[in-house]
Protein backbone atom coordinates (compact mmCIF):
# COMPACT_ATOMS: atom_id res chain seq x y z
CA UNK A 1 0.00 0.00 0.00
CA UNK A 2 1.56 3.74 -1.00
CA UNK A 3 1.96 6.20 1.52
CA UNK A 4 -0.71 8.55 1.36
CA UNK A 5 -3.35 5.54 0.36
CA UNK A 6 -2.53 4.41 4.52
CA UNK A 7 -2.40 7.96 5.36
CA UNK A 8 -5.87 8.22 3.86
CA UNK A 9 -6.77 5.28 5.24
CA UNK A 10 -4.82 4.59 9.01
CA UNK A 11 -3.97 8.55 9.35
CA UNK A 12 -6.06 11.33 11.19
CA UNK A 13 -7.03 13.54 8.96
CA UNK A 14 -6.69 16.85 10.38
CA UNK A 15 -4.33 18.99 7.95
CA UNK A 16 -4.38 20.19 4.67
CA UNK A 17 -1.39 19.17 3.49
CA UNK A 18 0.81 20.24 0.87
CA UNK A 19 0.93 16.63 -1.58
CA UNK A 20 4.76 16.10 -1.13
CA UNK A 21 5.86 12.98 0.56
CA UNK A 22 9.73 14.29 2.12
CA UNK A 23 12.15 11.98 3.03
CA UNK A 24 15.38 13.52 4.59
CA UNK A 25 16.57 16.87 4.96
CA UNK A 26 20.04 18.87 5.65
CA UNK A 27 20.40 22.28 6.39
CA UNK A 28 18.62 24.55 4.03
CA UNK A 29 17.08 21.83 2.12
CA UNK A 30 14.44 18.75 2.21
CA UNK A 31 14.39 15.84 -0.61
CA UNK A 32 11.15 14.29 -1.71
CA UNK A 33 11.04 10.60 -2.64
CA UNK A 34 11.94 11.01 -6.28
CA UNK A 35 15.29 12.77 -4.65
CA UNK A 36 13.97 16.41 -5.95
CA UNK A 37 15.69 19.63 -3.51
CA UNK A 38 13.45 21.99 -1.94
CA UNK A 39 14.83 25.64 -0.39
CA UNK A 40 12.64 25.21 2.78
CA UNK A 41 11.32 28.43 4.07
CA UNK A 42 9.01 27.05 5.99
CA UNK A 43 11.83 25.06 8.67
CA UNK A 44 8.87 22.92 10.08
CA UNK A 45 7.38 26.34 11.00
CA UNK A 46 9.85 28.03 13.11
CA UNK A 47 11.17 24.73 14.27
CA UNK A 48 14.35 23.92 11.85
CA UNK A 49 16.03 26.92 13.10
CA UNK A 50 19.44 25.38 12.95
CA UNK A 51 18.34 24.19 9.26
CA UNK A 52 17.52 20.39 9.13
CA UNK A 53 19.80 17.63 11.02
CA UNK A 54 22.18 20.50 12.21
CA UNK A 55 25.28 18.39 12.89
CA UNK A 56 26.15 19.39 16.25
CA UNK A 57 22.46 18.62 17.78
CA UNK A 58 22.66 14.82 16.10
CA UNK A 59 25.90 14.13 17.10
CA UNK A 60 24.86 15.02 20.95
CA UNK A 61 21.42 12.75 20.63
CA UNK A 62 23.30 10.11 19.33
CA UNK A 63 25.75 10.17 22.20
CA UNK A 64 22.71 10.54 24.85
CA UNK A 65 20.75 7.23 22.91
CA UNK A 66 23.40 5.04 24.23
CA UNK A 67 23.33 6.70 27.86
CA UNK A 68 20.05 7.27 29.10
CA UNK A 69 16.75 7.87 27.34
CA UNK A 70 14.09 8.70 29.82
CA UNK A 71 13.94 8.72 33.70
CA UNK A 72 10.38 10.20 34.91
CA UNK A 73 10.58 13.30 36.90
CA UNK A 74 11.08 11.47 40.20
CA UNK A 75 14.57 11.32 39.95
CA UNK A 76 17.25 14.53 38.88
CA UNK A 77 18.97 14.29 36.05
CA UNK A 78 22.29 16.48 35.24
CA UNK A 79 20.40 17.06 32.09
CA UNK A 80 17.21 18.88 32.89
CA UNK A 81 19.73 20.92 35.78
CA UNK A 82 21.88 22.22 32.76
CA UNK A 83 18.98 22.96 30.66
CA UNK A 84 17.52 25.23 33.08
CA UNK A 85 20.69 26.65 33.85
CA UNK A 86 21.53 27.90 30.43
CA UNK A 87 17.89 28.90 29.77
CA UNK A 88 18.12 31.44 33.20
CA UNK A 89 20.71 33.16 31.42
CA UNK A 90 19.20 33.50 27.93
CA UNK A 91 15.55 34.43 28.92
CA UNK A 92 14.86 38.08 29.41
CA UNK A 93 15.91 39.26 32.93
CA UNK A 94 14.03 37.26 36.02
CA UNK A 95 12.82 34.33 34.27
CA UNK A 96 14.50 31.99 36.13
CA UNK A 97 12.45 28.29 37.02
CA UNK A 98 11.62 26.22 34.69
CA UNK A 99 8.62 23.74 33.85
CA UNK A 100 9.44 20.99 30.98
CA UNK A 101 7.26 19.71 28.79
CA UNK A 102 6.83 18.44 25.00
CA UNK A 103 5.18 21.02 22.95
CA UNK A 104 3.84 24.81 22.79
CA UNK A 105 0.44 23.84 23.26
CA UNK A 106 1.68 22.11 26.91
CA UNK A 107 3.57 25.19 27.55
CA UNK A 108 0.74 27.60 27.56
CA UNK A 109 -1.83 24.77 29.31
CA UNK A 110 0.47 25.16 32.26
CA UNK A 111 1.32 29.11 31.87
CA UNK A 112 -2.41 29.60 32.07
CA UNK A 113 -2.71 26.96 35.03
CA UNK A 114 0.15 28.21 37.09
CA UNK A 115 -1.46 32.15 36.36
CA UNK A 116 -4.87 30.88 37.89
CA UNK A 117 -2.97 29.24 41.05
CA UNK A 118 -0.62 31.91 41.82
CA UNK A 119 -2.97 34.61 41.33
CA UNK A 120 -5.94 32.98 42.65
CA UNK A 121 -8.25 34.88 40.06
CA UNK A 122 -10.43 33.10 37.29
CA UNK A 123 -10.05 35.69 34.10
CA UNK A 124 -7.57 35.56 31.48
CA UNK A 125 -7.56 38.39 28.98
CA UNK A 126 -6.14 37.54 25.26
CA UNK A 127 -6.11 38.76 21.68
CA UNK A 128 -8.16 38.40 18.83
CA UNK A 129 -5.86 36.71 16.02
CA UNK A 130 -4.23 35.04 18.48
CA UNK A 131 -3.12 31.19 18.41
CA UNK A 132 -2.17 29.07 21.46
CA UNK A 133 -2.38 26.10 20.93
CA UNK A 134 -5.23 22.98 20.55
CA UNK A 135 -5.46 21.38 24.03
CA UNK A 136 -9.09 22.45 25.51
CA UNK A 137 -7.82 25.46 27.75
CA UNK A 138 -5.22 26.71 25.09
CA UNK A 139 -7.64 26.30 21.88
CA UNK A 140 -9.85 28.38 24.11
CA UNK A 141 -7.48 31.30 24.06
CA UNK A 142 -7.04 30.95 20.65
CA UNK A 143 -8.94 33.14 18.56
CA UNK A 144 -10.15 31.35 15.14
CA UNK A 145 -13.87 30.57 15.86
CA UNK A 146 -13.71 27.25 13.88
CA UNK A 147 -10.60 26.41 15.90
CA UNK A 148 -13.34 26.66 19.38
CA UNK A 149 -16.38 26.47 18.01
CA UNK A 150 -16.74 22.75 17.83
CA UNK A 151 -15.57 22.09 21.07
CA UNK A 152 -17.31 24.89 23.13
CA UNK A 153 -18.70 22.32 25.43
CA UNK A 154 -15.13 21.48 27.23
CA UNK A 155 -13.60 25.26 26.69
CA UNK A 156 -13.68 26.91 30.30
CA UNK A 157 -15.20 30.51 30.09
CA UNK A 158 -12.33 32.21 31.51
CA UNK A 159 -11.16 34.14 28.10
CA UNK A 160 -12.17 37.71 27.28
CA UNK A 161 -10.74 38.89 23.91
CA UNK A 162 -9.44 42.28 23.23
CA UNK A 163 -7.98 43.45 19.95
CA UNK A 164 -4.11 43.08 19.71
CA UNK A 165 -2.66 45.84 20.06
CA UNK A 166 -5.14 48.21 21.56
CA UNK A 167 -4.09 49.45 25.20
CA UNK A 168 -7.59 51.12 26.16
CA UNK A 169 -9.36 47.59 25.29
CA UNK A 170 -6.98 45.89 27.59
CA UNK A 171 -7.06 48.49 30.17
CA UNK A 172 -11.43 47.97 30.14
CA UNK A 173 -10.91 44.47 30.25
CA UNK A 174 -9.17 44.66 33.46
CA UNK A 175 -10.91 44.03 36.94
CA UNK A 176 -10.44 42.37 39.78
CA UNK A 177 -11.00 38.51 37.94
CA UNK A 178 -8.11 38.62 35.94
CA UNK A 179 -4.99 36.55 36.95
CA UNK A 180 -3.32 37.27 33.83
CA UNK A 181 -3.03 38.76 29.72
CA UNK A 182 -1.56 36.38 27.61
CA UNK A 183 -0.49 37.38 24.03
CA UNK A 184 2.37 37.12 21.71
CA UNK A 185 4.62 39.45 20.98
CA UNK A 186 4.37 38.80 17.19
CA UNK A 187 1.53 37.19 16.03
CA UNK A 188 2.40 33.90 14.01
CA UNK A 189 -0.87 32.13 12.88
CA UNK A 190 -2.62 35.15 13.21
CA UNK A 191 -1.02 36.68 10.07
CA UNK A 192 2.50 38.30 11.30
CA UNK A 193 1.52 40.98 13.27
CA UNK A 194 3.81 43.37 14.42
CA UNK A 195 1.87 45.30 17.88
CA UNK A 196 2.46 48.96 17.97
CA UNK A 197 6.17 50.01 19.41
CA UNK A 198 3.69 51.28 22.98
CA UNK A 199 1.76 48.07 23.28
CA UNK A 200 4.07 45.56 25.25
CA UNK A 201 5.75 48.32 27.46
CA UNK A 202 2.23 49.43 27.90
CA UNK A 203 0.85 46.12 29.42
CA UNK A 204 3.85 45.70 31.20
CA UNK A 205 2.64 48.94 33.23
CA UNK A 206 -1.09 47.87 33.32
CA UNK A 207 -0.39 44.79 34.71
CA UNK A 208 2.21 46.04 37.34
CA UNK A 209 -0.73 48.75 38.44
CA UNK A 210 -3.07 45.90 38.50
CA UNK A 211 -0.84 42.67 39.84
CA UNK A 212 -1.84 40.82 37.39
CA UNK A 213 0.68 38.92 35.28
CA UNK A 214 2.13 39.27 32.09
CA UNK A 215 2.45 36.21 29.60
CA UNK A 216 4.03 35.96 26.51
CA UNK A 217 4.04 33.14 24.16
CA UNK A 218 7.45 32.95 22.16
CA UNK A 219 6.82 30.14 21.38
CA UNK A 220 7.42 31.49 17.68
CA UNK A 221 9.00 34.72 18.31
CA UNK A 222 11.80 33.14 20.73
CA UNK A 223 15.14 31.57 20.07
CA UNK A 224 16.65 34.14 18.09
CA UNK A 225 13.75 34.29 15.56
CA UNK A 226 13.09 37.85 15.36
CA UNK A 227 17.14 38.98 16.13
CA UNK A 228 16.87 38.99 19.42
CA UNK A 229 17.05 35.61 22.04
CA UNK A 230 13.40 36.58 22.64
CA UNK A 231 10.95 39.22 20.34
CA UNK A 232 10.51 40.64 24.03
CA UNK A 233 13.30 42.12 23.95
CA UNK A 234 12.92 44.39 21.08
CA UNK A 235 10.73 46.37 23.54
CA UNK A 236 12.99 46.23 26.26
CA UNK A 237 9.84 44.32 28.07
CA UNK A 238 10.40 41.44 30.90
CA UNK A 239 7.16 38.87 31.43
CA UNK A 240 6.28 37.03 34.46
CA UNK A 241 5.46 34.12 32.86
CA UNK A 242 6.84 33.12 29.06
CA UNK A 243 6.17 30.01 27.15
CA UNK A 244 9.06 28.70 24.59
CA UNK A 245 9.31 24.97 21.77
CA UNK A 246 9.32 25.11 18.45
CA UNK A 247 13.49 25.49 17.58
CA UNK A 248 14.28 25.26 21.26
CA UNK A 249 14.62 21.28 20.47
CA UNK A 250 15.91 22.23 16.65
CA UNK A 251 12.92 19.44 15.63
CA UNK A 252 13.35 17.16 18.99
CA UNK A 253 9.92 18.12 20.85
CA UNK A 254 10.48 19.74 24.10
CA UNK A 255 8.70 22.71 25.61
CA UNK A 256 9.32 25.07 28.22
CA UNK A 257 7.46 27.48 30.63
CA UNK A 258 9.54 30.02 32.17
CA UNK A 259 8.35 31.94 35.56
CA UNK A 260 9.86 34.36 38.12
CA UNK A 261 10.99 32.15 41.12
CA UNK A 262 7.95 33.53 43.63
CA UNK A 263 5.54 32.94 40.77
CA UNK A 264 6.57 29.50 39.81
CA UNK A 265 6.85 29.00 43.61
CA UNK A 266 3.25 28.61 43.57
CA UNK A 267 3.40 24.66 41.98
CA UNK A 268 3.49 22.80 44.50
CA UNK A 269 4.13 18.83 44.04
CA UNK A 270 1.18 17.15 42.40
CA UNK A 271 0.00 20.70 40.78
CA UNK A 272 1.21 20.40 37.47
CA UNK A 273 3.51 17.29 35.78
CA UNK A 274 4.64 15.53 32.57
CA UNK A 275 5.63 12.11 32.46
CA UNK A 276 8.47 12.91 29.04
CA UNK A 277 9.21 16.57 29.94
CA UNK A 278 12.51 17.23 29.87
CA UNK A 279 13.77 13.88 29.22
CA UNK A 280 17.46 13.59 28.54
CA UNK A 281 17.20 13.44 25.15
CA UNK A 282 15.05 16.51 24.45
CA UNK A 283 17.02 18.44 26.95
CA UNK A 284 20.65 17.76 25.44
CA UNK A 285 19.12 18.34 21.97
CA UNK A 286 18.02 22.28 23.85
CA UNK A 287 21.13 22.47 25.32
CA UNK A 288 23.18 22.14 22.41
CA UNK A 289 21.22 24.50 20.16
CA UNK A 290 21.36 26.97 22.73
CA UNK A 291 25.03 26.77 22.59
CA UNK A 292 25.11 25.98 18.62
CA UNK A 293 23.21 29.28 18.56
CA UNK A 294 25.37 31.28 20.24
CA UNK A 295 28.64 30.28 18.36
CA UNK A 296 26.83 31.60 15.28
CA UNK A 297 26.34 34.69 16.87
CA UNK A 298 22.47 34.18 15.57
CA UNK A 299 20.74 37.26 17.09
CA UNK A 300 23.45 39.36 15.15
CA UNK A 301 23.39 37.25 11.95
CA UNK A 302 19.15 37.26 11.56
CA UNK A 303 19.42 41.05 12.32
CA UNK A 304 21.05 41.30 9.11
CA UNK A 305 20.24 38.48 7.11
CA UNK A 306 16.22 39.92 8.09
CA UNK A 307 16.82 43.33 6.96
CA UNK A 308 17.89 42.30 4.19
CA UNK A 309 14.93 39.68 3.21
CA UNK A 310 12.41 42.35 4.53
CA UNK A 311 14.56 44.69 1.92
CA UNK A 312 14.21 42.80 -1.41
CA UNK A 313 10.57 41.56 -0.57
CA UNK A 314 9.60 45.40 0.29
CA UNK A 315 11.07 45.88 -3.68
CA UNK A 316 9.03 43.39 -4.84
CA UNK A 317 5.59 44.81 -3.16
CA UNK A 318 6.83 48.44 -5.00
CA UNK A 319 6.06 46.34 -8.27
CA UNK A 320 3.10 44.01 -8.11
CA UNK A 321 -0.71 45.49 -6.81
CA UNK A 322 -1.18 41.68 -5.87
CA UNK A 323 1.28 42.51 -2.39
CA UNK A 324 -0.68 44.42 0.19
CA UNK A 325 1.87 44.45 2.67
CA UNK A 326 5.25 43.09 4.01
CA UNK A 327 5.70 43.25 7.58
CA UNK A 328 7.55 40.89 10.49
CA UNK A 329 11.09 41.26 12.42
CA UNK A 330 13.91 39.35 11.77
CA UNK A 331 13.44 36.17 9.92
CA UNK A 332 9.48 36.14 10.93
CA UNK A 333 8.41 37.67 7.61
CA UNK A 334 4.18 37.95 6.42
CA UNK A 335 3.72 39.26 2.94
CA UNK A 336 0.02 39.65 2.48
CA UNK A 337 -1.34 39.41 -0.85
CA UNK A 338 -5.19 40.43 -1.89
CA UNK A 339 -6.85 37.03 -1.91
CA UNK A 340 -6.56 33.58 -0.59
CA UNK A 341 -6.81 32.23 -3.91
CA UNK A 342 -3.57 33.93 -5.21
CA UNK A 343 -1.82 33.14 -1.84
CA UNK A 344 -2.60 29.54 -2.03
CA UNK A 345 -1.41 29.54 -6.12
CA UNK A 346 1.74 31.10 -4.99
CA UNK A 347 2.23 28.75 -2.44
CA UNK A 348 1.42 25.62 -5.00
CA UNK A 349 3.73 27.31 -8.10
CA UNK A 350 6.50 28.00 -5.59
CA UNK A 351 6.60 24.19 -4.83
CA UNK A 352 6.78 23.59 -8.42
CA UNK A 353 9.77 25.65 -8.58
CA UNK A 354 11.41 23.92 -5.97
CA UNK A 355 10.50 26.67 -2.62
CA UNK A 356 8.76 25.42 0.28
CA UNK A 357 6.09 28.26 1.40
CA UNK A 358 3.41 28.61 4.30
CA UNK A 359 0.51 30.53 4.20
CA UNK A 360 -1.40 31.47 7.46
CA UNK A 361 -4.19 33.86 8.20
CA UNK A 362 -5.52 32.71 4.79
CA UNK A 363 -4.12 35.04 2.82
CA UNK A 364 -0.54 35.94 4.07
CA UNK A 365 2.88 34.25 2.80
CA UNK A 366 4.73 33.47 6.26
CA UNK A 367 8.56 33.51 5.88
CA UNK A 368 10.18 31.32 9.11
CA UNK A 369 13.27 29.78 6.71
CA UNK A 370 16.33 28.49 8.91
CA UNK A 371 18.47 31.21 10.71
CA UNK A 372 21.14 30.03 8.71
CA UNK A 373 19.60 31.02 5.43
CA UNK A 374 22.18 33.09 3.67
CA UNK A 375 21.25 36.20 1.20
CA UNK A 376 21.79 33.45 -2.26
CA UNK A 377 18.82 31.58 -1.02
CA UNK A 378 16.79 34.71 -0.28
CA UNK A 379 18.03 36.35 -3.94
CA UNK A 380 16.42 32.68 -5.59
CA UNK A 381 13.01 32.71 -3.31
CA UNK A 382 12.70 36.10 -4.38
CA UNK A 383 13.52 36.15 -8.06
CA UNK A 384 11.33 32.82 -8.28
CA UNK A 385 8.20 35.11 -6.68
CA UNK A 386 9.03 37.77 -8.85
CA UNK A 387 8.77 35.53 -11.79
CA UNK A 388 5.49 34.12 -10.57
CA UNK A 389 3.75 37.54 -9.84
CA UNK A 390 4.95 39.24 -13.56
CA UNK A 391 3.80 35.90 -15.72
Amino acid sequence: MRTLEVYARHVANTYNKIPLILTKGKGMYVFDEKGRRYIDFVGGIAVCSLGHCPTSVVKVLRKQLGKLMHASNLYYTHEQANLARLLAQICPNGIEKFFFCNSGAEANEGALKLAIKHTKRSKIIVMEGSFHGRTALTVGATWKIEYRKPYEAIIPKVFEFVPFGDLQAVERAMNDQVAAVLTEPIQGEGGVRVPPDDFLPGLRKLCDERNVLLVLDEIQTGMCRTGKWFACEHWRVSPDVMTMAKALGSGFPIGALGARAEVMDSFMPGDHASTFGGNPLACVAAIETIKTMKKLKLPERVTKTGDYFMKRLLELAESYKQIVEVRGKGLMIGMEVVSKEIAQKIQLDMLKKGFLINVTAEKVLRFVPPLIVEKSHIDKLVDALDQLLGG
